[in-house]
């Protein structure tokens, strides 16, 4: 009992002395144009009286029951005023009744306390006086709660900024009256714990109640830690998962003898084997955050937080080998919580293919993902695609006939954030559903267009950075191909001069017609090779001439059979118009390759046809395959090679060959799987049809 009423003493008096605190500083620092400043004042004023006397006697006494009264009758009036403070002056009339008839029921304790004074002689007669009190008391708390409520939700929006400090601060006073006595009724005596707390709890509802009275009030907002919440809510959940556990634990005390046993075995599984599903789920724990942030927030995103991951998922480099492309889906993959995401890239015709796949498993995308008007449709509009929009008919931009099927049909798809850089579509990021499913609303617009212009800036970045790269090279490459130019040059200009002194000087017969044929030989050797070169320093370029592609085939094909099984397993003439040299040379670029990606045993086919217009040579082998991002990035790169001393230019070169005949070169490849080239070149007569010159635009898709 004495520790009880130390613990009381020091409640009492701590909510005595902040309420007087309280009263102060709305009196010195309270906004002035408030007409219920006055009213405040006196009702912290008197709490800290009630405060005092319930610190300073024993509970029960009158002087405590009577200071109790006049607190509570100066918080109604306070109630009262307050709902003149947006305008309502003229409806005052309609609350009056209402404030008056609290106000009686209050006064009724004056009554009470007088009958428990002097005529409560029994113990019936002082229950029933307790108990007609207590349940004044609710009254008076249910009533000035309804009140409250009726205040706040009528507020004009202005005046709910004023208001909601002090109606809080109001709620949670009577709040805890309204438990306080429905306890004290129910049992039938004065809860002594509760009792205790009754001081720190006016302690605790003034502080919100006087800074509601400051003129900054209505810049005064309540912003909880989003990482707080989310772990408040998760000990909040685990806690009412032990609690209901503890209640199940109580209840089968009840049982007895074997089937208490068999109970509680089987709980103790059953709740185990129910953690171990639920608590680490993604699926739980983004539900839990997707409905935190619906109820308690005001926006969606922690716009600091996601600033901050963004810049360390993109500037960070060299974490776990993941090139920028995926970086730039997981970026934007993290914002809305989706697992997965491809990024898509417009090629040289402007049409879609993937760059880069981030955690999408199994995704099957075709060769052409979506059609180069769908990206021109997106760089006018700067829409953000809702794929369950599109799936439902709904047409925003004109965008739904260019949507590909593949995308419709993958219900993984949620939506495509498309990269604009100066108004230029260098990329679009498709999104998987998050685990959580809801609707893309005006905040992930917003936020995900801004991202998708900085991540389209940093791609563009890499791009410029990779051409200058490539230039460089380029650079250093001519200075020293400009050198060997001239050496080799010289030498052919001497074995020129030394096979002209060998015809004049010469007199043994033998021995000069082996100087002639070896110095003839080496001369037409090394004016090829000078010829070849020039092609690629921008010189004119041979005449084309008529030939049989599959004659050229099969030449290449008889001659590397020495070196690897090469089959040849269709094949039918087929006349086109170009260089059969530059063709050759290409072919076999491509078959050694094929060779090399090969193992000894597996054979590299070859297939020669005319699909009516161009006539097209096939490279296929099983080999290891090759991924997106190498053929995107590397394959047709110089000076990037996957073999151990490679120069890097085999591809590269097969390409402008081919290019320079007025062809194109495609290639698909899966990892595993091995590689299909094909080079297509126009037919003969298609070719003085289309009057195509070698320096035209380039066609080829990769």
């Amino acid at each position: 009992m004495e520790l009880l009423g130390g613990l009381s003493y020091v409640s009492y008096t701590i909510g005595a002395v902040v309420c007087g605190l309280a009263a102060i500083w709305i009196g010195r620092k309270g906004d002035s144009a408030r007409a219920d400043r006055t009213p405040a004042v006196v009702a912290l004023a008197l709490t800290a009286n009630w405060c005092f006397a319930a610190a300073s006697f024993v509970p029960g006494k009158p002087i405590v029951e009577l200071t109790e009264i006049a607190r509570n009758l100066s918080w109604l009036f306070l109630l009262f005023r307050l709902f003149g403070n947006d305008g309502r002056d003229e409806t005052l009339r309609l609350v009056r009744p209402a404030a008056a008839a609290l106000a009686f029921v209050e006064v009724l304790q004056f009554l009470l306390l007088l009958i428990s004074r002097n005529y409560a002689v029994t113990p019936e007669l002082a229950a029933l006086t307790f108990e007609t009190a207590a349940l004044f008391r609710i009254m008076v708390a249910v009533g000035a709660l309804v009140l409250l409520h009726n205040l706040y939700v009528g507020a004009a929006a202005t005046s709910r900024q004023i208001l909601r400090w002090s109606a809080a601060a109001l709620a949670g006073l009577w709040a805890f009256d309204l438990n306080y006595f429905t306890i004290a009724y129910l049992v039938g005596a004065v809860p002594g714990e509760l009792s205790i707390l009754r001081g720190i709890a006016a302690a605790i509802f003034a502080v919100p109640f006087a800074f509601g009275f400051t003129a900054s009030t209505s810049n005064l907002e309540f912003r909880p830690s989003r990482a707080v919440t989310f772990r408040f809510l998760s000990l909040l959940l685990i806690g009412g998962y032990l609690a209901a556990m503890l209640a199940l634990a109580r209840w089968l005390d009840m049982l007895t003898g074997d089937l208490a046993r068999l109970t509680q075995v089987g709980l103790i599984i059953a709740a185990s084997a129910l953690a171990l599903i639920w608590m680490p789920s993604n699926r739980l724990r983004g539900w839990l955050r997707v409905t935190a942030i619906k109820h308690l927030f005001k926006h969606r995103y922690d716009y600091r937080s996601e600033w901050i991951r963004f810049t360390s998922t993109i500037g960070t480099t060299g974490f776990d080998n993941i090139p920028l492309q995926e970086r730039v889906v997981k970026a934007l993959a993290d914002i809305t919580d989706s697992p997965s995401g491809l990024l898509l890239v417009p090629d040289e015709e402007g049409q879609f293919e993937l760059a880069a796949n981030w955690c999408w498993e199994a995704a099957e995308v075709p060769l052409q993902a979506a059609p180069a008007v769908l990206g021109k449709s997106l760089e006018t509009s700067e829409l953000i695609l809702d794929f369950d929009e599109a799936r439902a008919g709904i047409d925003r931009q004109g965008e739904l006939a260019h949507i590909p099927d593949w995308l419709l049909h993958d219900t993984r798809a949620w939506a495509a954030v498309p990269l604009l850089h100066f108004d230029r579509l260098v990329g679009l990021v498709v999104l998987a559903r998050p685990l959580v499913a809801r609707k893309l609303d005006w905040e992930d617009f917003d936020l995900l267009g801004v991202v998708g212009r900085q991540l389209a800036s940093y791609l563009a970045e890499q791009a410029g950075q990779t051409a200058l790269l490539e230039a460089g090279r380029f650079d250093e490459f001519n200075r020293r191909m400009a050198f060997v130019l001239h050496d080799i040059k010289n030498l052919s200009s001497q074995m020129s001069l030394l096979l002209r002194n060998a015809e004049k000087h010469a007199e043994n017969p033998e021995f000069r017609k082996d100087m002639l044929v070896t110095l003839r030989n080496s001369s037409d050797k090394l004016n090829a090779l000078l010829a070849r070169l020039g092609r690629y320093g921008g010189g004119s370029a041979e005449k084309a001439r008529p030939f049989d592609l599959a004659e050229i085939a099969r030449g290449v094909a008889d001659r590397l059979q020495r070196l690897h099984p090469v089959a040849v397993l269709r094949t039918e003439p087929v006349a086109v118009e170009g260089n059969p040299e530059a063709l050759d040379q290409a072919l076999a670029h491509l078959v050694q390759n094929a060779i090399d990606a090969s193992d000894a045993e597996s054979s590299v086919m070859l297939e020669i046809y005319s699909d009516g217009l161009s006539g097209k040579v096939t490279v296929i082998d099983s080999g290891h395959g090759m991924t997106p991002h190498f053929i995107r990035n590397s394959l047709f790169k110089p000076f990037v090679s996957s073999k151990a001393g490679g120069f890097g230019i085999g591809a590269f070169e097969a390409r402008e060959l081919v290019r320079s005949m007025g062809g194109r070169l495609d290639v698909e490849s899966r990892e595993g799987l091995g590689t299909r080239f094909t080079i297509s070149l126009p037919l003969r007569a298609a070719h003085s049809l289309i009057g195509r010159a070698p320096s035209a635009e380039k066609t080829e898709v990769v």
